[in-house]
């Protein structure tokens, strides 16, 4: 099963877990099996029409998955998935 990781800011919504095994054959299907054990993590990760908040990164074995194949990127045993919210400041 691929490791997701979550930042330790979200982590209040994920059982106060940073890092969990979870079923998923893609990212958008990981996401999915993430969301059906953790449904109050869906407004912070989702906007109202349902597409990645733009402050939200997804890395799969430290690649953006903007660079392999988006929320379609297959996952593999032992893939590690991190979720990270960008922040800003000055």
């Amino acid at each position: 099963m691929p490791t997701v990781r979550f930042p330790a800011v979200m982590k209040y919504y994920v059982d106060n877990q940073t890092e969990f095994e979870i079923q998923g054959s893609s990212v958008a299907e990981l996401i999915e099996n993430i969301l059906l054990r953790h449904p109050a993590l869906k407004p912070h990760l989702f906007d109202s029409q349902g597409g990645l908040r733009r402050h939200f990164n997804i890395f799969v074995n430290g690649v953006h998955v903007r660079d392999l194949n988006g929320m379609e990127t297959n996952l593999s045993e032992g893939d590690r998935v991190i979720l990270m919210a960008s922040a800003a400041g000055g």
